[in-house]
């Protein structure tokens, strides 16, 4: 999750001092400098303006509370599977990162999926969370969990909001996109198995991947995600998670890559109004000639809105999945992990099942 933590909110006092409300100012400054979203030598607000202020107030109001952090040690494996830890170093930068490699890896690889994590999470927790492994084993698929470190964003969030990390072969598209080509070379894969998925941070940065490598990548995964574009510096940041600021940078792609958008009604995080820009920005390049079915249906007592939006001749173009009373949480997830609601539906599944669904077409 993209989480500032200030603390709580005090009622406004019209009798405030000047200088308490520049100490107010300073704390705000400082916060968002220790959680990666602010330079550290920034001397005031960088630009913050009243309105982008209220939007903060807003915003930090749903996740006001520091994460305790959790021992994530390697779960007992099947017999011939591996969790390699490796790193990737290119001309952008490195990072470290954790590979699942199935035990039925031996009777032929079905594709590769890189798992974004959300911020303050690991790729062990994130691994944890979601039961990828587990779905990795079943349908035979390599599993790239890439690390944020806190030299590079101090919550580990991935910074999908800055500009140099929204654009092919610069910053970090460059070396999550280098890091996965270096696993489809080790394993010989050929183009049109290879997709990316992520949550919070982390899944606004897939469909930055997504926008600008939709060469490299088959389909795009989102649970509490952010369309391309929808921030260049922090203020922007958070009046888009709050979902007061609509896209406005056009995509560098061409033609849409298939994408599954999943999204809870009760994110207090990442308000539900970004999977609607997610998928109005897919739709819009996918021309007229589409055919959009809906469904409802009822799993744990939530009322779950499934949309999907295929081409004439049936192939995958969207599919959004609106969750009613799911927060900030991957959904169907696993208690192992943190940010995970296990009410469900499982979000790892619909997720590898689309991926799926578009790669057949391929065969």
């Amino acid at each position: 999750m993209i989480k500032f933590n200030v603390g709580a909110r005090r009622p406004a006092n019209d009798g405030a001092r000047p200088e308490h409300t520049d100490f107010a100012n300073d704390l705000v400054r400082r916060t968002l400098a220790q959680h990666g979203l602010l330079p550290k030598s920034d001397g005031g607000l960088g630009g913050i303006t009243q309105s982008s202020r209220s939007s903060m107030e807003t915003v930090l109001d749903g996740f006001g509370r520091s994460l305790v952090a959790k021992d994530f040690s390697d779960p007992p494996l099947p017999d011939g599977a591996e969790f390699r830890r490796d790193v990737f170093a290119c001309a952008a930068g490195s990072r470290t990162y954790r590979t699942y490699v199935p035990s039925t890896a031996a009777k032929g690889i079905e594709g590769v999926v890189l798992m974004l994590h959300g911020c303050t999470q690991t790729p062990e927790d994130f691994a944890a969370g979601t039961g990828m492994n587990a779905i990795a084993e079943a349908r035979r698929l390599i599993i790239i969990y890439p690390h944020q470190s806190r030299g590079e964003n101090a919550q580990s969030c991935w910074n999908w909001f800055r500009r140099g990390d929204q654009k092919r072969d610069r910053g970090e598209p460059a070396i999550l996109a280098g890091m996965v080509r270096k696993v489809m070379a080790e394993f010989d894969l050929p183009p049109g198995r290879t997709f990316v998925a992520g949550l919070s941070a982390g899944a606004a940065m897939a469909v930055i991947l997504g926008e600008t490598y939709p060469d490299l990548f088959s389909a795009v995964g989102t649970h509490s995600g952010l369309p391309y574009g929808a921030a260049k510096d922090v203020p922007s940041a958070f009046e888009a998670m709050a979902g007061r600021r609509d896209l406005t940078v056009a995509p560098p792609a061409a033609s849409p890559v298939p994408t599954i958008v999943i999204h809870g009604t009760a994110d207090a995080t990442v308000h539900v109004s970004n999977a609607d820009r997610i998928g109005r920005a897919v739709i819009d390049r996918a021309g007229d000639m589409t055919i959009e079915t809906e469904t409802r249906s009822m799993v744990s007592g939530r009322d779950v809105h499934r949309s999907i939006t295929t081409t004439i001749d049936g192939a995958p173009v969207l599919e959004q999945w609106r969750i009613e009373g799911l927060g900030h949480a991957w959904s169907g997830g696993q208690p192992d992990g943190s940010y995970t609601d296990p009410a469900g539906p499982d979000a790892s599944a619909e997720i590898v099942r689309f991926f799926f669904e578009t790669a057949i077409r391929d065969r």
